[in-house]
């Protein structure tokens, strides 16, 4: 915290984000989501990804501001467009829900698959969801099962749990069981709590 901010009111917006997470988590010091808006908006306005994300992330759930989702979307926007993964993600969700922007599912597919792309493990979910559903791409389940699996690799748990309910259910892979509770297991002591019931369920078979 001490060399933090000594470089942060330098001016030096690795210094001022990472200042921003300790006040915006309470690590080393006492939790001041203000205080963590503050010092993200200084990084932010030098047009730094990470910091430019954590403040939409605050706009988008009101935490240290007032929550504005066009203020959101503005701050994902400034991030995604330098190829931040993160704020990619957060950007297709925005498109996806019609939050602080209008609906766009192909626009939120876009997004996602920028992020996906460089291994982002929330958007091959989302990507994996918008295959299985046709939701602003043409449905295909083998591919569907494509991106979970990447993002399952990587122990997402939502992701394990989708793969799971394709081996489960014969959706865009051949159906196995065995297969479908190992990866129900896996999401399952994660905490997710689908999972859990499912793994319950196919079971108590």
């Amino acid at each position: 915290m001490r060399w933090s901010r000594l470089a942060a009111d330098q001016g030096y917006a690795g210094a001022q984000y990472n200042l921003g997470v300790c006040y915006d988590t309470g690590t080393g010091v006492g939790e001041d989501k203000a205080e963590a808006v503050r010092w993200y908006r200084l990084a932010a306005d030098q047009g730094y990804a990470r910091a430019q994300t954590n403040l939409g992330v605050c706009y988008d759930n009101g935490n240290g501001v007032g929550q504005d989702s066009a203020e959101a979307v503005r701050w994902y926007r400034l991030a995604a467009d330098q190829g931040y993964a993160r704020a990619q993600t957060n950007l297709g969700v925005c498109y996806n829900n019609g939050t602080g922007v209008g609906q766009d599912e192909a626009e939120a597919v876009r997004w996602y698959r920028l992020a996906a792309d460089q291994g982002q493990a929330v958007a091959q979910t989302n990507l994996g969801v918008c295959y299985a559903n046709g939701n602003g791409v043409g449905q295909d389940k083998a591919e569907a099962v494509r991106w979970n699996r990447l993002a399952a690799d990587q122990g997402y748990a939502d992701a394990q749990n989708n793969l799971g309910i394709c081996y489960d259910t014969g959706t865009g892979v051949g159906q196995d069981k065995a297969e479908a509770v190992r990866w129900y297991r896996l999401a399952a002591e994660q905490g997710n709590a689908d999972a859990q019931k499912r793994l319950r369920d196919i079971c108590w078979v």
